[in-house]
């Protein structure tokens, strides 16, 4: 049985963020019924059939896979900040440093650090359109400081462990042999005066 038109649109919808009841109020589904709905949607077997397929299709379309998600997680997670920098103590450059590195970087700010000099030079720039630009130059590049910002390292082991199912977030009520938790409730009948 094909899917309704609705029900293509909340395919596409839910593919957006993974949140069925604002994947089911952007598929004109009623605000007030969204919740009820998308779950409904999620437990219908054509629309999660849909939502496998396309998300399958998504995944040969933009090479995003689960291993490759967990590769680049596994490159902040085992980050070694050592390997910024030369043996001389310098930072390398971006074009030097090996793929993993550069992965684990957040950004890089490079500020220039200028002083005044007594010398000014003054300079008449010829402009395009006519006429020429006074050009002052008075500070000089004394040297640059860099700032390095890197992934956090901390919240990609927690990703990892949680993937690897080493943190275990869920607390189970269970009984000594897995199954449920039983119970012994004592009831005492009283008699009632009359």
């Amino acid at each position: 049985m094909a899917l309704t038109p609705k029900q293509e649109r909340f395919v596409a919808e839910y593919l957006i963020d993974l949140n069925a009841t604002q994947a089911a109020i952007r598929a004109r589904y009623s605000a007030r019924t969204a919740a009820s709905q998308g779950e409904r949607l999620l437990r219908n077997v054509e629309v999660d059939t849909a939502i496998k397929a396309a998300m399958k299709a998504r995944e040969q379309r933009t090479h995003i896979t689960q291993d490759r998600v967990l590769q680049e997680l596994a490159r902040i997670a085992f980050f070694d900040i050592r390997r910024l920098y030369r043996d001389d103590g310098t930072m390398k450059d971006p074009h030097e440093m090996d793929s993993d590195t550069a992965a684990a970087i957040a950004s890089i700010e490079v500020k220039e650090e200028m002083e005044r000099s007594e010398e000014v030079d003054e300079e008449l720039e010829d402009q395009p359109h006519g006429g020429a630009l006074k050009r002052r130059r008075g500070n000089l590049v004394a040297g640059y400081t860099l700032k390095t910002k890197v992934f956090d390292k901390g919240s990609a082991l927690q990703l990892a462990m949680r993937h690897l199912g080493m943190l275990n977030d869920k607390i189970a009520h269970t009984g000594p042999t897995g199954g449920p938790v039983e119970t012994i409730t004592r009831v005492e009948l009283v008699p009632l005066k009359k």
